[in-house]
């Protein structure tokens, strides 16, 4: 017992090391990330203006606070969302290769953003992130809807998501087909963008992701219950139900606030967490913290290296994460069919 003790012990602080170590690395390269561009912005220069020192002024000023700092924080909240609630959902559907977009919040959240983008009237980016974010929620609660019953059992709540993004594609290819000017921008945004980023979408996008992930966190230990049927799950005290539907709303709107403040952005929330579990050797639900900042430094590299590959002009984030992950992917389906044979 005393030896169990003790391993347990070391582990819980080998795991604290490893997320110490990610909320470093987050730092690093945040840091990198505000100060390279096609304006070079010094570390040092950027410290003292953010303490209220005499650091930049003028045009680096303005660059730093009003451009690449948001970009910066907003492309960290995002990640962390898209990773932590990818984890989640691989436990609610018991499914490794689950992502945030399974119920329908993909296609939700893009006939959103094209109902907005077609009706704007010029103003595309006052009204997409408000668009967006009804869709990708409406979806999902219409996926609950057709299920039957709204404490439904994964697998059919699986395929009424599937259903229910399908047809909101559908919808979404018409109204680009009856706008055809409307192609350019809503393409953009299917492959992620956080050119608009400022400190109104930051603030506002921060309330419901940080909200969101401290939930999750919260519930992570509970989480391990739905990987169990659900009288063993009854047996241990756990109501999967209520734990179940607790879990998808936290991810659904840390999901839904991700999508509308930039874009459809892929294969975050299935890297991230298979690449934490197989470094902490931990269920996914006990390293929540760490997924989504891993997940934050992850979509802050990503963004650097799209602004930055091709500068002056910049690639879709998406097509980044996509270079990364789909590889990944691969590897990882893979890996588990050598696994299951």
């Amino acid at each position: 017992m005393f030896s169990k003790n003790r391993r347990e012990g070391i582990g819980e602080i080998w795991n604290w090391q490893i997320t110490a170590t990610c909320a470093l690395i987050l730092f690093i390269v945040g840091a990198l990330a505000i100060s390279f561009g096609p304006i070079h912005l010094g570390i040092a220069d950027i410290a003292k203006t953010l303490i209220g020192m005499d650091g930049l002024h003028g045009q680096e000023r303005t660059v730093l606070l009003d451009l690449r700092l948001p970009r910066m924080i907003l492309a960290a909240l995002v990640g962390a969302a898209l990773a932590t609630s990818g984890a989640v959902y691989q436990t609610v559907f018991r499914n490794p290769l689950a992502d945030p977009y399974l119920l329908g919040a993909a296609g939700g959240a893009g006939l959103g953003a094209t109902i907005a983008i077609t009706n704007s009237g010029g103003n595309i980016y006052g009204w997409l992130p408000i668009f967006s974010f009804l869709g990708a929620t409406l979806a999902v609660a219409t996926s609950f809807f057709i299920s039957g019953r709204f404490f439904a059992e994964p697998n059919t709540l699986l395929l009424s998501g599937i259903a229910v993004g399908s047809f909101a594609t559908a919808i979404q290819t018409y109204l680009q087909q009856r706008h055809s000017n409307a192609l350019r921008p809503v393409y953009n945004w299917i492959l992620g963008e956080l050119t608009v980023a400022n400190w109104s979408i930051v603030s506002w996008s921060s309330v419901y992701i940080l909200s969101s992930i401290a939930v999750l966190i919260s519930i992570s230990k509970k989480l391990d219950g739905l990987l169990l049927s659900d009288e063993e799950s009854f047996s241990l005290g756990i109501d999967p139900n209520r734990l179940r539907m607790i879990a998808v709303a936290a991810a659904t709107l840390a999901t839904a606030t991700a999508v509308s403040a930039s874009g459809l952005i892929g294969f975050v929330g299935i890297v991230v967490p298979h690449l934490v579990r197989g470094i902490t050797h931990r269920v996914t639900n006990r390293s929540l913290l760490t997924i989504s900042l891993v997940g934050a430094a992850f979509l802050v590299v990503a963004d650097l290296g799209a602004r930055s590959l091709l500068s002056p002009a910049e690639l879709p984030i998406g097509v980044i994460t996509a270079f990364v992950g789909a590889p990944f992917f691969l590897f990882v389906l893979r890996t588990r069919r050598i696994t299951h044979s």
